[in-house]
């Protein structure tokens, strides 16, 4: 049975014409946010402290609120979960979503307004649809249901009024009744908490239904399919289900990932990259034959964009939209509204496009290898990655890299610590080639490895499949959206790891 005729699919469509809106002069539609969010703003103790009253332009904003990251909004976000209300939002703030950016013990709470709910990520999620049936008019996608693979922490209550989880499972929670028609599976198994019994419920509970759409983290998407082909016999996903038509992704680098999921899902299906966070749903690809998501500019986020090299400095400087160049890295600022003010995301993004205005996401802040000037960032490894896998057969479920320093015997290098699919057929060649990658897209590598002067070859082990997932399961965060960090400039993790083989 339809769950939507194609005169519903049509209504969605129509969407797009609010999109061309803000596309078309995203200038005044960032200005009319960030007004709407000031006026919100001047009614909170935040915005008494920061005198809102009297921030009139944009310049007067930045002037008077220092950019802040997590731990300097935290004493703010204590008192809401204490129940004190108009903080930092003046609507209440009953839920928050609970996130560990990666792999970090300490856990952040992000508060969740009905505001940020329905104008960022129910309206984002509305517009991603939109956006997918503008490419794809004849889609088909509304005739089944979407399998929503999200994460695994039930909604806790801290008492009777504020309640947290992590952000999937306060957007199910909270989900109006449209979304509930669409997705699958039912709440009860999206919820569970422990993830291998998820994996079973989610593979045995959808098998019969008709899905056209799967959204979720590439790591743990990949082993719900393998378990799901395992379960049926078949050879991929589209003999399971034949009216498959979109993989919507998103938290981690696909580049990786693409071409294993080209053979798992089969042939004729869309790849769709989300940017989707605790914080706010800021970007999704408008055309899915080029590289780029198109930022959402009119769902209660005003951003500024903080050059790389600025951060930390006492007083970085940020430049808006009618001044980011393309190919430049910056650092998200965001002001929401969800009550984040001038609020440090700590991912690095790239525009690949000024009109409209389009993005990639290019790794973290804090993700990276530097420890010899040789400022290797995710987006160098990934594309490394995958050149090596392509040249050589492999395909590779998780990788980290982190320095090995200078010793009395030895220059440096890059230690890996690679979970393969399916082994490349000659290791060595393996790693030729993931060092020749790197050196072509990265300058300042090359110069570090001509003649071994500062770092040596790369020095990789091949790992056990489920060390990964044992390592994150003894910190507390297998799952969901916790991912293995691809960068560490320092060992910290690297030798945990290693300390487990």
């Amino acid at each position: 049975m339809k769950l939507f005729s194609p005169t519903i699919s049509k209504l969605v469509r129509l969407r797009y014409s609010s999109i061309e809106e803000w596309m078309i002069d995203p200038f005044i539609a960032q200005r009319e946010i960030l007004q709407d969010l000031v006026t919100h703003g001047q009614h909170t103790a935040f915005g008494r402290q920061h005198n809102f009253k009297n921030l009139f332009t944009i310049k007067a904003f930045k002037e008077a609120i220092p950019i802040h990251e997590y731990d300097d909004i935290k004493p703010w976000i204590k008192r809401l979960m204490n129940g004190e209300q108009h903080q930092l939002w003046d609507s209440p703030v009953n839920w928050f979503a609970k996130s560990s950016g990666t792999t970090s013990d300490k856990s952040k709470f992000i508060p969740v307004t009905e505001e940020s709910l329905e104008d960022c990520h129910y309206q984002a999620g509305k517009d991603v649809l939109t956006l997918y049936y503008q490419f794809n008019p004849e889609s088909n996608l509304l005739t089944g249901k979407g399998l929503v693979i999200g994460g695994s922490h039930q909604v806790s209550q801290l008492n009777e009024e504020i309640f947290f989880g992590d952000l999937s499972a306060v957007l199910m929670q909270n989900m109006p009744m449209w979304g509930h028609w669409i997705r699958t599976p039912e709440l009860s198994i999206a919820l569970l908490d422990e993830w291998e019994k998820k994996i079973e419920s989610l593979a045995q509970s959808t098998i019969l239904e008709n899905v056209t759409s799967i959204s979720g983290v590439p790591t743990w998407t990949q082993v719900l399919i393998k378990r799901i082909l395992e379960i049926t016999g078949k050879q991929n996903l589209k003999e399971v289900w034949p009216n498959l038509e979109l993989y919507m992704h998103g938290g981690v680098s696909f580049t990786p990932y693409k071409e294993n999921f080209k053979k798992l899902l089969g042939n004729d299906i869309c790849f769709m990259e989300m940017y989707n966070a605790s914080e706010g749903f800021f970007a999704a690809q408008d055309n899915l034959d080029e590289e780029g998501m198109l930022l959402f500019l009119n769902h209660g986020i005003f951003y500024e964009f903080m050059p790389v090299s600025e951060y930390g400095k006492s007083n970085p400087e940020t430049v808006g939209l009618h001044k980011v160049e393309l190919g430049q890295r910056y650092a998200l600022v965001i002001s929401t509204n969800s009550g984040l003010w001038r609020y440090l995301v700590g991912d690095t993004i790239q525009f690949t496009s000024l009109n409209p205005f389009r993005i990639k996401v290019t790794g973290r802040l804090k993700h990276f290898i530097n420890a010899f000037g040789e400022e290797i960032i995710v987006e160098n490894t990934d594309t490394a990655i995958a050149a090596a896998c392509e040249k050589t057969g492999a395909v590779v479920n998780d990788y980290t890299a982190a320095p090995v320093y200078f010793s009395e015997d030895n220059n440096g290098a890059h230690e890996w610590l690679i979970e393969f699919e399916k082994e490349p057929h000659n290791l060595e060649q393996f790693i030729y080639e993931l060092d020749s990658s790197l050196k072509n897209v990265n300058s300042d590598y090359e110069a570090k490895r001509h003649k071994n002067i500062a770092l040596r070859m790369p020095v990789i082990h091949v790992l056990k499949k489920g060390i990964f997932n044992k390592w994150l399961k003894q910190k507390g965060k297998l799952g969901g959206q916790h991912k293995v960090p691809r960068l560490s400039n320092d060992r910290k993790y690297m030798d945990e790891i290693l300390s487990i083989i």
